[in-house]
């Protein structure tokens, strides 16, 4: 199967408020399951019903998984995808820059987004994490948000088909997320295709000689892509959806 065939998109045109609400529960909904999370999966579920029936459906699926689940299952299952698998890493920057010393600039770049808006990344996190970005989208970044996750969508493709391979629940998230950006062009396809084939840059300092050859390295863990659990200074999401 090529990656242009598992990358399909949904069609669907959604109004800025259900944009909006796409973005919040996105960014919900990645992050990783914790008790204010589960509480407001109730929510979460009413807030994906009033999407389009073909775009909410993965969020209804999504939130249907985690009440089924307990929290120590989605916790588990959480790490299992996303920490341990390189390939499934929410830090976008990761993708196009490894952990070369150019990352340092894209971060920079996505940091700068956010000082532009009047917001900032909290708790010491990462500016390039997805639910970051989504949650950004959402409370008054739409266009920079949009246009960084654009420059980025090679790595969103590969974190996508990833998941796709996995038979995650998080894949139709993604997919979700994918279809609210701009329409995809072939050479960003091409780019994720050889992502998957050759992994991110490396500088090859330090680096085993077997490590080199293998696309994401033998090593699977995404430890080096991130750091801990973010939100937006300016915003609240849990409570911006409690009044959704």
């Amino acid at each position: 199967m090529t990656m242009r065939t598992v990358l399909r998109a949904l069609s669907v045109r959604l109004d800025p408020e259900q944009t909006r609400g796409a973005f919040v529960a996105a960014s919900i909904l990645l992050r990783y399951p914790d008790e204010p999370l589960m509480e407001s999966l109730g929510s979460l579920t009413t807030l994906s019903s009033q999407l389009p029936q073909n775009f909410g459906k993965p969020y209804v699926q999504m939130c249907s998984y985690l009440s089924e689940n307990s929290l120590l299952e989605s916790q588990t299952q959480y790490v299992a995808t996303f920490d341990l698998k390189r390939r499934c890493c929410l830090y976008l920057s990761y993708y196009l820059n490894g952990d070369t010393r150019r990352r340092g600039m894209a971060l920079w770049r996505f940091q700068d987004a956010y000082r532009s808006a009047g917001q900032q990344v909290v708790q010491g996190e990462l500016p390039d994490y997805l639910p970051a970005l989504l949650e950004f989208a959402a409370t008054g970044g739409e266009r920079p948000a949009i246009q960084l996750m654009n420059e980025h969508r090679a790595g969103i493709l590969v974190l996508l088909e990833a998941l796709d391979e996995l038979a995650s629940p998080y894949a139709g998230i993604v997919r979700a997320v994918d279809s609210l950006l701009p329409p995809r062009e072939d050479r960003v396809i091409s780019d994720a295709e050889r992502l998957v084939y050759e992994g991110p840059p490396s500088e090859l300092v330090g680096i085993d000689d077997a490590e080199v050859f293998e696309p994401y390295g033998t090593q699977s863990s995404c430890e080096s892509c991130g750091a801990t659990e973010t939100s937006v200074a300016t915003s609240s999401t849990s409570a911006d959806l409690a009044r959704s």
